[in-house]
């Protein structure tokens, strides 16, 4: 599974958050088969049979919108815990 083979590391959201592209890319890569799974779309045929198939303008419209929420990422809540920090040390 590639998730497991290349993790999102703490650099990547980082550079995500900044607006690197290749981290961008890296985070849709990492989440493809995922948006994929939710995609699919299966449609019972006249035949009666089920006809199973990535819905792609749907997968654009997933992908877009993990976009639009990148920006929106608490980044100063992650750099506590990658400090270590509790949630009452930073209040």
């Amino acid at each position: 599974m590639e998730e497991q083979q290349n993790p999102l590391t703490y650099e990547i959201i980082k550079a995500v958050v900044a607006g690197e592209k290749w981290a961008t890319e890296k985070v849709i890569a990492h989440y493809d088969s995922y948006i994929e799974e939710l995609a699919t779309v299966k449609e019972r045929q006249p035949d009666g049979s089920v006809r199973t198939y990535v819905d792609e303008d749907m997968k654009q419209e997933i992908a877009s919108k993990l976009l639009e929420e990148i920006p929106n990422f608490p980044m100063e809540k992650a750099e506590r815990i990658t400090k270590g920090e509790t949630e009452a040390e930073a209040d």
